[in-house]
């Protein structure tokens, strides 16, 4: 079928609308209309070529719409749901196996090889291949092809149009905090960067009854924003004194700490941030290579911890239907983080995004 796609055709470059074909759904693929899908800072980072991603590309996975058709492998969707897209995964290696799905062994394969995993695109051109199955959606398109194991069917009285950045940054936010940190009633945790990510993270720290709340950021208007949102205290990432600054804020040092930039000067900052036992997660998708210099001694004796998480240790099915209910009972309210532009608008949003105009930008192919 002949539908519309935002092509990434080289480094840096805007993306071009263009027609292109999509394939029929294989028996196991499942075809959904896109009402919106949310801009994230992995599709720049992809369209920069941070990882090097082939081009030319339909990037996009933080898509929601609606079902059209369901191949006769596929349970659990059925023409007319509504559902959000979100990252792919094997299913059968020992990570898939142990619901630990963001740690797949083959997360690179199926999230940023631009194939199927039997090689093929379901995007083309005429002749020309068009790299899609990003994320397993490609979601910058009008149309998209995804699977049973990155499909969430999802209530149909919650805005469908609305929903697409549960799916990447939003879930790695808050899954951060109330899946992989288990940050807790009474907890104190500074966040360094307050984007979407980071914003996510207050409000899930909020949920979960965190007493302390640090945001750390270099936007004024973004530390206006986490203080709206649940943030106790804010700190000017270019403070010199910052790490004593959060120690004063929490009484000693954070118990929770979590980077959201990838920047090795910041993760130091957010290490050194915290209390004796405490815990440092980080999402920032640094390009690859990044090291980092920690302190060991200062790691060691205060039995201090430093990890990585990948889409906030979220089961999508699981996690994904939890935020929805949250937000439709009041009690996290990430529609402040989003502003809405037409699809035709996606250089635009990407723009915005990259410069730090808006939180969290979210394409609108139809309004629901």
């Amino acid at each position: 079928m002949r539908i519309q796609a935002a092509v990434t055709r080289a480094r840096a470059a805007p993306m071009s609308l263009e027609m292109v074909d999509l394939a029929e759904p294989r028996d196991d693929e499942i075809l959904v209309r896109l009402v919106a899908t949310g801009v994230c800072h992995t599709d720049l980072a992809m369209r920069d070529q941070a990882f090097p991603v082939p081009q030319p590309i339909v990037l996009g996975h933080e898509g929601a719409g609606i079902v059209v058709k369901a191949g006769r492998f596929v349970s659990g969707v059925s023409p007319g749901d509504h559902v959000v897209m979100s990252y792919n995964s094997c299913g059968h290696c020992p990570s898939c196996r142990d619901d630990e799905a963001g740690y797949c062994h083959d997360f690179f394969g199926y999230n940023f090889a631009g194939l199927r995993p039997d090689g093929t695109s379901p995007i083309s051109n005429g002749g020309e291949v068009i790299h899609g199955n990003f994320f397993g959606q490609s979601s910058f398109a009008s149309y998209a092809l995804c699977h049973p194991r990155n499909v969430v069917k999802v209530r149909k009285d919650a805005p469908l149009h609305l929903l697409g950045p549960l799916a990447c940054g939003v879930q790695t936010g808050a899954g951060a905090i109330i899946n992989a940190l288990k940050v807790g009633v009474g907890d104190s945790l500074a966040v360094f960067g307050a984007g979407s990510v980071g914003l996510s993270a207050v409000l899930a720290a909020k949920v979960v009854g965190a007493t302390t709340v640090v945001a750390v950021d270099l936007n004024p208007e973004r530390l206006a924003l986490a203080r709206e949102l649940g943030a106790t205290h804010t700190i000017d990432g270019a403070d010199p004194d910052l790490v004593a600054q959060v120690a004063e804020a929490t009484g000693g040092g954070a118990t929770f700490s979590f980077d959201t930039t990838g920047a090795p000067a910041v993760i130091r900052k957010a290490v050194d941030s915290l209390a004796l036992r405490g815990e440092c997660g980080t999402v920032g998708a640094a390009p690859l290579g990044t090291e980092v210099t920690l302190d060991l001694m200062g790691l060691m004796t205060a039995g201090r911890k430093f990890r990585g998480i990948v889409e906030g240790d979220a089961t999508p099915q699981v996690f994904i239907p939890v935020l929805i209910e949250l937000f439709m009972q009041g009690r996290f309210p990430f529609d402040k983080l989003v502003t809405f532009y037409p699809f035709d608008r996606i250089n635009d949003a990407l723009h915005d995004s990259e410069t730090g105009k808006v939180v969290k930008p979210v394409l609108q192919m139809t309004v629901s």
